[in-house]
């Protein structure tokens, strides 16, 4: 019998989760947890096979999360999912050790196929976490608005991000806009965000 815990915040879709693995002859959900807070004490009280984990994209929060159950749960596969996989989270949640990366979407049969995959002790990466690293999305921002966007994440004014780059104050905020029109953020900080996701920056 294989064990699982599923942490996921979304109380609908964490239900669902439980009911269809459990329904499964081999795999029994032994717990679940809505947030990283609950996790630590369900993971030291069950010891499963399989952490079942809902990531977000925002790193490196995800990828510490990843590392600290591998730390402290040694016996326990992290089987990652996500709605969207970018290079740089891919790339973290392998390097701080999870086993498995699927998508959200993915169908049942392939949910529990990689349960069981991870649990045997093998790797699994679905196609659209594989995708994610063989074909990124192009690099929408030109160097000189990654410029102005690094500067910005350190939460530099614009006066000062002018006179770093040598540009006038009137260019950095052209610049900005076109960010935020690429991007489609609503602010400086949070198309910082989107780009490190991203992996633009």
């Amino acid at each position: 019998m294989i064990h699982v815990v599923v942490a996921e915040d979304m109380g609908l879709l964490r239900s669902a989760l439980c009911a269809a693995l459990s329904s499964e002859e081999d795999i029994e959900v032994i717990a679940d947890a809505a947030d990283v807070g609950d996790l630590w004490a369900v993971l030291r009280r069950e010891r499963p096979d399989v952490l079942v984990l809902d990531l977000k994209p925002e790193l490196p929060e995800s990828a510490e999360v990843v590392a600290k159950v591998v730390a402290e749960a040694p016996g326990t596969a992290v089987l990652a999912m996500s709605h969207r996989w970018s290079p740089p989270l891919v790339e973290a949640a392998l390097a701080a050790g999870a086993r498995g990366l699927v998508s959200k979407d993915v169908a049942l049969p392939e949910l529990v196929r990689a349960v069981r995959t991870t649990a045997a002790g093998e790797r699994v990466i679905d196609p659209s976490a594989a995708v994610a690293v063989l074909s990124p999305p192009v690099n929408p921002l030109t160097r000189r608005e990654r410029e102005v966007l690094r500067a910005a994440a350190e939460g530099v004014p614009l006066k000062e991000i002018a006179r770093r780059l040598f540009l006038a104050h009137g260019t950095v905020r052209n610049h900005l806009s076109a960010i935020l029109h690429k991007t489609g953020a609503r602010n400086r900080m949070e198309a910082v965000r989107l780009a490190q996701r991203e992996g633009w920056l």
